[in-house]
């Protein structure tokens, strides 16, 4: 038999979960795909400001990367 549980707001996590009994779950589904791609880094709040997203971090680190790699300043 089972146990009606009161859920006040759908969107609120219950306090457990039983992912044993789950069906269809795969522990670590998408994992291989992210291994080795993606490296997430913190950045401090003073460079948060001036580089909005990850678009403006990678644009910048690829133009200093140019710039050393042609010896016109040295790291």
């Amino acid at each position: 038999m089972r146990i009606k549980r009161e859920i006040k707001d759908p969107e609120e996590m219950r306090e457990e979960y039983d992912f044993e009994n789950m069906k269809g779950g795969v522990r670590g589904k998408y994992a291989k795909a992210f291994e080795g791609t993606v490296t997430t880094i913190l950045l401090d709040a003073d460079v948060a400001e001036v580089f909005p997203d990850a678009r403006a971090v990678n644009e910048a680190l690829r133009t200093l990367s140019r710039i050393l790699r042609s010896g016109q300043i040295n790291a």
